[in-house]
């Protein structure tokens, strides 16, 4: 008996269990489906062609920024360029979009992370209450580390400046998707990467104040994903381009989807969408 779910399609929502197996749910309308119980299960997706605005819900004829309308992309803080480069966060110049939203997101505790996705990046979160953050999840990180906290999200931005000099900050997806990469000491990484950043970091110290950042002893935490085989050469599947599709499910990592045939779709891309999910 086929099961068929319809709806607008959201990013896939992620925690860890005690063993920090990744588990994900995808919202598509207004259900929630159990994405890790489909992995060896033929699943068939057809994209009706409607896009929503994740955010109003407006019909738009084209998706922004994973999801947004364009009224939505030009006016939101969560749409502005500096939520990519958070070290060009503007609003101590009375300029921040909606500052509500700015005081509720952007000044609170930030973590400075290490993370192996293929490759060891940099990067920043606000979640690593319960051991694993998101982040670390939504970007097919198989080893991550917290390495200094700070008090708000301009500094985040600022310390990752400084750390970009020497180490990447962005994931290489297709990397992430080949396979689990080799292990990294990441507590080396760190350790040499603070020496590199020292006497930078205490410039920022001098002129955000000496507890402005700072270090966290934190535990390497190792991040396993729910994928039976993982593509060879990676072929690309867009909705725009191919709005029906089936296919088996070898698992996810990431915002990924993993079919046979070396096809993978990043469900993030395409929140907004709405299509018919069947299995």
């Amino acid at each position: 008996m086929t099961t068929i779910y319809s709806g607008a399609l959201k990013k896939m929502r992620t925690s860890a269990d005690e063993n920090n197996t990744v588990h994900y749910t995808l919202p598509i309308g207004e259900e929630l489906i159990d994405i890790n119980a489909l992995i060896g299960k033929e699943i068939t997706v057809t994209y009706s062609g409607d896009i929503n605005c994740v955010h109003c819900n407006r019909k738009t004829k084209k998706s922004f920024n994973q999801g947004y309308c364009y009224p939505c992309l030009i006016s939101l803080a969560q749409c502005d360029s500096c939520i990519i480069k958070p070290e060009k966060c503007h609003f101590h110049e009375g300029t921040c979009r909606e500052p509500e939203w700015g005081e509720a997101h952007c000044f609170s505790e930030h973590f400075v992370y290490l993370a192996n996705t293929g490759t060891v990046k940099v990067g920043i979160t606000r979640q690593v209450t319960d051991g694993v953050s998101t982040r670390w999840m939504d970007q097919g990180a198989t080893q991550a580390t917290v390495m200094l906290r700070v008090p708000d999200r301009l500094t985040s931005g600022l310390v990752e400046t400084l750390c970009k000099d020497h180490i990447a900050d962005k994931t290489n997806w297709r990397t992430m998707l080949k396979g689990k990469p080799d292990e990294v000491d990441l507590e080396q990484v760190k350790t040499e990467l603070m020496e590199k950043i020292e006497n930078d970091l205490d410039a920022l110290k001098q002129e955000k104040g000496l507890q402005a950042v700072s270090e966290v002893n934190s535990t390497i935490h190792d991040i396993h994903y729910p994928v039976k085989d993982y593509p060879v050469k990676i072929k690309s599947l867009n909705l725009d381009k191919t709005p029906a599709f089936s296919g088996i499910l070898q698992g996810v990592k990431g915002q990924y989807w993993m079919l046979d045939e070396d096809r993978v779709i990043n469900i993030r891309k395409f929140a907004g969408y709405n299509v018919q999910l069947a299995f």
